[in-house]
Formats: C-alpha cells, structure tokens, sequence
C-alpha cells in the first residue's frame, strides 16, 4: 500500500529482499491505504494526502530509486537505495476498481485485481486492461491476474463454514471491528437460521467440490482474460486450507 510508505524505504526493502533471493521477489504496488481512516492518518505521521492526485508521483519516483536514477538536477539524484543490485523486481499494480488495471495499462505495467473485493466490476476492468495496454519498454506484453476467493471441500458442513467466516468478515470491516475471527464464534454463525436462511454471496466466493471449483475458476479465467490466478483461502484451519489448495490442483489438472 504505497501511499502508507516512503517510495525510498520501499526500493531499499525490495532491492535488500532481492540481494538474498535473486530472481523470486515481486513487487506489487496498492493506491489505497488498506486501513480505516485514523490508521492511514497515523501510517502518514499526520500528512494530509490525497491519495488519487500524489499515487501516480510516488510510482514514478519509486520506478526511479530501483532503476535508472532520476534526471539531472532533481533533488533527489544523489540518492542510492542500497544495497545495489542488477536485478529489479517484477511489478504489479493492485486494484479493487477500474483505476488500477487503467494505471497499470497506461503505463504499461502488469495488473492484479481482487476479485473477491469488487466481482461485479473484476472481468471488465480486466478485459479493458488487456485492450488498452500500452507497451512503455521495448518487448513488453500484457500480463494480469485476478485474486479469488475460492474453497473446495467435499464436506457441506466446512464449505458452510468457509461461507460463514467471510460473511462475518465482511459484517465486521463493516463495523469497523478488526478482532480475529473466533473458530466457536464462525461455527455458531454456520449453524444459525439467520446465515442459512439467507442467500449466500455466490458471485464474491467459488465454494464447493474440487471438480466444481476447478470447472468455475477456468471459466472465470477465461472471462477475464487473465493469465493467472491467485487463489484467497482464509480458512481458519491450517489444514483444510491445505486440503483445498491440493484438492483444487488436482481437479485443475484434469479440467485444464
């Protein structure tokens, strides 16, 4: 989340994390703060900013500090974010709204979107990304991916808690509540007629069977025109996170 950080401190981080794992660090670049208001206030040491106008400047000025330098004459041109390494990281830049794949296609960068964030926008944010993209550097193509909200299980009872536990962290961002969900407090909100009576968000989550998964990420890959997925699993188990990830490459396998 950039506008939360100095574009200097960040290039000296990322080029430190490449110094030790050369070729396996990317770079993923957020306009918005990814807090409530009082903890970006705070993040900020108690700068006003506007987020949407400075964004752009702090990408440039970051792109600057971990490639080339800055021109001639700008203040900052003495500065060397260290350590200095030959290598710079692959960049993206996140989106929950059509800003983010528009930036990231103007100035020919790749693109991620959270799908599970904004469903009813994600395929057509992505899609103009692709028509739109403009080549800045010679040989540069096109690449995006989108974040998805998915768990495979073959038991109803997990799938409905999965379900449970997004739907009350949805209600508790809300509320501006940023407690960790309780396993007790998730199985109680599975079990009861108010979340079982209601209809469950289809088009934010992809839930259910391996097979049934897998057929439904490929199609929605396909819509969007993306050349990756990222696959959100925020179980509360560790191991049924697990299960679903291997359950789900399996079922890819033989569905791709």
């Amino acid at each position: 989340m950039l506008p939360n950080h100095s574009p200097f401190k960040v290039a000296e981080t990322f080029r430190t994390l490449l110094a030790m794992h050369p070729g396996r660090i990317d770079l993923a670049l957020g306009r918005a703060p990814g807090t409530d208001p009082l903890t970006a206030h705070v993040l900020r040491r108690g700068l006003a900013a506007d987020v949407a106008t400075e964004f752009p400047g702090q990408v440039a000025e970051l792109m600057a500090f971990l490639g080339d330098g800055f021109p001639e004459g700008h203040p900052y041109a003495k500065l060397i974010a260290a350590p200095v390494v030959d290598e710079q990281p692959e960049l993206f830049i996140l989106g929950s709204s059509q800003y983010g794949p528009h930036f990231a296609a103007v100035n020919g960068m790749s693109a991620v979107f959270a799908h599970h964030m904004s469903p009813d926008v994600a395929f057509q944010a992505l899609r103009d990304y692709r028509r739109d993209f403009t080549s800045c550097v010679d040989g540069a193509k096109a690449y995006s991916a989108m974040s998805v909200l998915a768990f495979a299980n073959e038991d109803d009872e997990a799938v409905l808690e999965f379900e449970a536990a997004w739907a009350l962290t949805i209600q508790n961002m809300a509320r501006g509540k940023r407690e960790p969900l309780r396993p007790e407090e998730v199985r109680d909100f599975a079990r009861s007629e108010a979340f079982r009576g209601s209809r469950r968000d289809d088009t934010r989550m992809v839930t259910g069977s391996a097979k049934v998964v897998a057929e439904r990420l490929l199609e929605m890959k396909e819509l969007a025109q993306v050349d990756e997925l990222v696959l959100v699993t925020p179980s509360l188990g560790r191991q049924r996170r697990t299960d679903s990830y291997l359950a789900v490459a399996d079922a890819w396998r033989l569905a791709g």
